[in-house]
C-alpha cells in the first residue's frame, strides 16, 4: 500500500494558472493521494460582496461582481485550456451563482443558508481549475495516474449550522472509508474543495473563514493519511508575525500542544481548530510554502527533540475584556455556572478567564460578539463592565508554569506598558496578557528580543 499523503492548497497557491501548475507540481513530488483546495485569492470576498449587493443594490451592480468573478476563472480556463467537458463543469457554476444572484436580488434576502451555497462556489469553481492542472502535470512527468474530481460534499458530512457548519467526525470516517478506501492504492489523485460539506438533508454548508485548512485535516483522519500538508505562501510557522517583528526565525518542529495554543491565540498561518483531527489520530502535519518548496517548513508532530521555554509569541488585537462583579460571588456555588451558561445560550466562546472572590473577567475575540441581549443577560447576576480595543499577548512554550522568575523577566522588559490582565496556571504552554491595542506590536518586538532573539545571539 502506498503511503497517503493529503495535501491542502491556500487561496494563493490558488492565484492564477501558473500558481496552479506550481501548486500541482508540489503535490506531484510530495506523491499527494488526496489535493484539497480553497478559492482563488479574493473570490470568497467577491462572492460576499456579491451577495451582499444581490441583496440591497440595483441588479448591474451584482453584474459587475459577476463578470469580475467569472473573467477571473475564464483567464485561468483558457491559459491551462482546458478541455471541453471541464469547462461545460465551470459553466455550469457560472449559471448557478448567477441564478443564486438572481434569487437574492428578487427576494431582497440573502440569508446564512444561501449565502453557504453562493460561497461554495469559490471552491467549486478552483477545483475544476486544479484538476486539469494536476493532470498535466502527470502527463508531463509520465505518470500512470490520473487526475479526478471530488465533490467533497459527497464525504464532508456536517450539521446544520449554516456559516459555520462543525463536521460530523463518523459520518465522515464512514463515508470516506465507502467512498476513498482506493487512494491507498496509489493510482489515482483525487482533488477536492475545502471549507464546504454537506448535511444530511443534502444542503451545502461552509466551515466557516479559514475553514479550508480544518476540512483538510478532517478529510486526513477520515482517510487515516499518514501525513497531513497545508501549503501556503509562507514558508512555515514562524516564532511571531515577522511583519512585526523582522527578525522573527523560522521554526522546523512544534508540538501539537504548542502549536494549537499558538493558532489559538492569533497566529495565522493555521487556523485553529486545523490540529484537532490531526492530534487524535496522530497525523504528522508539514507547513511549508507552495513558492518556496525547497525551505524547510515546520513539522507539526505529538513529540518533539527541543522543548525550549518559549518557543514563539503571538498578538491578538480588537479584544474585549468582560469584568463581572458581585458581593453574592463571596462563598457562593454556581456562580461560573451561570455566567458560563449565559455565554453558551449566546454561543460566544470565552478565551482567557481569571478570578477573584468577588469578581470574574473574560477575554473575548472582537467586540462584535458583544451584543445588547448578552449584557443585558449578564446585567441580571452582576455588575457588568466592557473595556475594548485591548490586544492579547501570548508567550507560546514549555513548562511555563513552573519557572521561576519568568514573570519578572517579562515584565522587566515592559515596565512603561500598563497590564491590564494576566492568564497563567491553566497551561504549562501558555502564559498570556493584556495591553493596550496600540502597544501590542510594540510589547512583542521586546519579548521577541528579549527571549528570541538573545537566545539565538547566544548560541551563535
Amino acid at each position: 500500500m502506498a503511503k497517503l499523503v493529503v495535501s491542502k492548497f491556500g487561496g494563493t497557491s490558488m492565484g492564477d494558472a501558473d500558481c496552479m501548475l506550481r501548486s500541482a507540481e508540489v503535490s506531484f513530488r510530495q506523491g499527494s493521494g488526496l489535493v484539497v483546495v480553497s478559492a482563488t485569492s479574493g473570490t470568497t470576498n467577491d462572492l460576499i460582496a456579491l451577495g451582499k449587493t444581490a441583496e440591497s443594490q440595483a441588479w448591474p451592480e451584482s453584474e459587475k461582481i459577476l463578470s469580475k468573478i467569472q473573467d477571473k476563472h475564464n483567464k485561468i480556463a483558457q491559459d491551462l485550456k482546458l478541455p471541453a467537458d471541464a469547462k461545460a463543469k465551470l459553466e455550469t457554476l457560472f449559471e448557478e451563482m448567477s441564478s443564486l444572484a438572481k434569487g437574492m436580488h428578487l427576494l431582497k434576502d440573502c440569508s446564512v443558508k444561501a449565502m453557504d451555497t453562493l460561497m461554495s462556489l469559490g471552491e467549486r469553481m478552483s477545483s475544476v481549475l486544479f484538476t486539469e492542472a494536476m493532470s498535466q502535470v502527470l502527463k508531463k512527468h509520465g505518470s500512470a495516474k490520473s487526475a479526478e474530481l471530488l465533490d467533497v460534499r459527497t464525504v464532508l458530512r456536517t450539521d446544520d449550522q449554516f456559516g459555520k457548519a462543525k463536521p460530523l467526525t463518523n459520518d465522515v470516517a464512514n463515508l470516506c472509508q465507502k467512498n476513498l478506501s482506493f487512494l491507498r492504492e496509489g493510482k489515482k489523485v483525487m482533488c477536492t474543495q475545502g471549507y464546504i460539506g454537506m448535511t444530511e438533508e443534502g444542503i451545502t454548508t461552509t466551515l466557516g473563514r479559514g475553514g479550508s485548512d480544518y476540512s483538510a485535516a478532517i478529510l486526513a483522519e477520515g482517510v487515516s493519511a499518514d501525513v497531513l500538508e497545508i501549503w501556503t505562501d509562507v514558508a512555515g510557522i514562524a516564532t511571531t508575525d515577522p511583519r512585526l517583528c523582522p527578525k522573527a526565525q523560522p521554526i522546523s518542529e512544534i508540538s501539537f500542544k504548542e502549536a494549537s495554543e499558538l493558532a489559538t491565540f492569533g497566529a495565522k498561518v493555521l487556523h485553529p481548530a486545523t490540529l484537532l483531527p490531526a492530534i487524535r489520530k496522530n497525523i504528522p502535519v508539514f507547513v511549508g510554502s507552495s513558492f518556496d518548496v525547497e525551505a524547510r517548513g515546520t513539522w507539526v508532530r505529538m513529540d518533539v527533540e527541543d522543548h525550549p521555554l518559549i518557543r514563539a509569541m503571538a498578538l491578538r488585537k480588537k479584544q474585549v475584556l468582560v469584568t463581572l462583579s458581585t458581593p453574592e460571588m463571596l462563598y457562593a456555588h454556581g456562580f461560573l455556572f451561570q455566567i458560563f451558561k449565559i455565554f453558551n445560550d449566546h454561543k460566544v466562546s470565552i478565551d482567557a478567564i481569571t478570578t477573584s472572590e468577588i469578581s470574574v473577567s473574560v477575554t473575548l475575540d472582537d467586540s462584535t460578539l458583544l451584543n445588547k441581549n448578552l449584557i443585558k443577560d449578564l446585567s441580571q447576576i452582576a455588575d457588568v463592565q466592557v473595556e475594548e480595543n485591548l490586544a492579547l499577548i501570548s508567550l507560546i512554550g514549555n513548562n511555563i508554569n513552573h519557572t521561576p522568575g519568568l514573570g519578572k523577566r517579562i515584565f522587566e522588559t515592559i515596565p512603561d506598558i500598563n497590564v491590564r490582565m494576566i492568564c497563567l496556571g491553566a497551561s504549562k504552554h501558555n502564559f498570556c496578557f493584556l495591553v493596550a491595542d496600540e502597544q501590542g506590536p510594540e510589547v512583542i518586538k521586546r519579548l521577541h528580543a528579549c527571549f528570541i532573539e538573545a537566545g539565538i545571539e547566544e548560541m551563535a
